[in-house]
């Protein structure tokens, strides 16, 4: 299908070195994620002059390209451009993985690391953030707003099924990205996973550390809904096992023999130590954010205020979704997002700030733009980049603003209730005890900003000459 950024993907694509340099391409809500064979094929240069790309940002062996809102048409382009597509991921075959490992092998555990983390995020978070926005509607339809629904009829209900489908199930999204990232099966992935969901499985339990037998070996029951370490650790496993299995499974028999012995040596593994284990993994980092809120929320919610821009300049911000969709599966809520809205908020300050402080049309006019996305969308990227680094005045402004804004929202342990971008439209994401909290919060970011913004100033570039007449 023909867009409108048909010139942008083709350039991109050309400019990263072409189909063939890349192993694997995905996106997030502005950004184009890619894995390269050769990390020095791409013009930087030629790339950072296109219009139409806000920045390139080099992060955890991914080549981010930073475009906007707008990502997911000039995606659709660069994946009609690759050879190997999925769901939100164009995937690498196996060849190709295979091509990529001496350049991944350069790379530090903790690179590796964040780089698997953000692969396997990425894809999910359009259906996360979509299933908050109708969470965020329903609080708003339901008794909490309107009163439009009766949240006891089958309309409600249904709609509620719709916007909490995507959180019970995170198990399954993440054993299919997992396995995408991996290179393996991603059906034998979803049963794998799926197994500790079915309801065979599940009415073994009536209260979770309920212990079972499997064959005269204990298994502790869990509730696996809405987790996704149990997830993740399982198909980092299987993903061996597999490999072992192909490798010593006759070709003739490997149709069936192999999907056969990985459910047979998986589903009770993960049933009996890798599952348990998960639970109890992200169990004790829930509770240890919890811990470090209780003993100083301020300090926490400050640094994550004045921090969360800079995670998203260096591309690192998604590692930090899995611990907050943990805190909702553990406690039904989140003490992270709030102070990240709060630095959001800072940069539609920015925007504010140099839309009043700045004397050229042409930058009044960018600023303004940029503005509108940041307020109805929490998208902040063409912020950072077109005018917070840029400037770079604005950046320590919106560090002082969400510094001071999320130390307010941790000091009163504000809550959100639902994984959502930051916005005005997502306000009822945080309806509840510490909603005025929230607002105040946000509120003293975005203005305190705005205002170091102005008074900061910022160096605009001089208006090219006008030729003499």
């Amino acid at each position: 299908m023909s867009n409108s950024f048909d010139g942008l993907a083709q350039d991109i694509v050309r400019l990263v070195g072409g189909p063939d340099n890349i192993v694997s391409a995905a996106h997030c809500a502005t950004r184009l994620r890619f894995r390269l064979k050769d990390s020095a094929k791409p013009d930087r240069e030629a790339l950072a002059r296109r219009e139409g790309v806000l920045t390139i940002v080099e992060s955890g062996g991914q080549f981010q390209i930073v475009i906007g809102p707008r990502v997911p048409e000039v995606y659709e382009v660069v994946a009609a451009l690759l050879p190997q597509q999925g769901d939100g991921a164009v995937e690498a075959t196996a060849a190709e993985t295979a091509a990529d490992t001496t350049s991944a092998d350069k790379r530090t555990m903790t690179q590796k690391i964040l780089a698997f983390i953000q692969s396997i995020v990425s894809p999910v978070i359009p259906a996360l953030a979509g299933a908050g926005m109708l969470k965020a509607l329903l609080v708003i339809l339901g008794t909490a707003g309107l009163n439009w629904i009766d949240p006891a009829s089958a309309s409600y209900k249904i709609l509620f099924a719709a916007s909490n489908s995507t959180f019970y199930f995170l198990p399954l999204l993440f054993a299919a990205s997992t396995a995408r990232v991996l290179n393996v099966p991603v059906i034998n992935a979803l049963i794998i996973v799926g197994a500790l969901m079915e309801p065979s499985f599940t009415g073994l339990m009536t209260a979770p550390g309920d212990i079972v037998s499997f064959f005269g070996l204990p298994v502790v029951m869990m509730n696996y809904s809405s987790t996704i370490v149990p997830a993740v650790v399982s198909i980092l496993v299987y993903a061996w096992v597999h490999r072992k299995l192909e490798k010593y499974v006759p070709a003739n028999l490997a149709l069936f023999i192999v999907p056969m012995l990985s459910l047979l040596i998986m589903v009770p593994l993960t049933a009996m130590a890798i599952g348990p284990f998960g639970v109890y993994v992200a169990s004790g980092l829930a509770k240890l954010v919890t811990y470090l809120s209780g003993t100083s929320g301020l300090l926490l919610g400050a640094v994550i205020g004045a921090g969360w821009t800079y995670l998203v300049i260096l591309g690192v911000h998604l590692g930090v979704v899995p611990i907050m969709l943990n805190n909702f599966a553990t406690f039904g809520h989140d003490i992270i997002r709030p102070p990240i809205a709060c630095a959001t908020f800072a940069q539609g300050g920015v925007a504010l700030g140099v839309f009043l402080r700045a004397r050229q049309k042409k930058t009044k006019a960018f600023a303004l733009s940029c503005l509108m996305p940041m307020l109805f969308g929490g998208i902040t990227e063409p912020i950072v980049y077109g005018i917070s680094i840029r400037y770079k005045r604005p950046l320590l402004a919106a560090t002082i603003g969400g510094c001071i804004g999320g130390a307010f929202m941790g000091a009163m342990s504000v809550k959100a209730y639902a994984y959502i971008f930051p916005s005005i439209i997502t306000l009822p994401a945080f309806f509840g005890e510490t909603f005025v909290y929230y607002l105040i919060g946000i509120a003293m970011s975005f203005f305190i900003t705005a205002a170091l913004t102005f008074i900061f100033g910022i160096e605009e570039e001089a208006p090219a000459a006008q030729p003499a007449k």
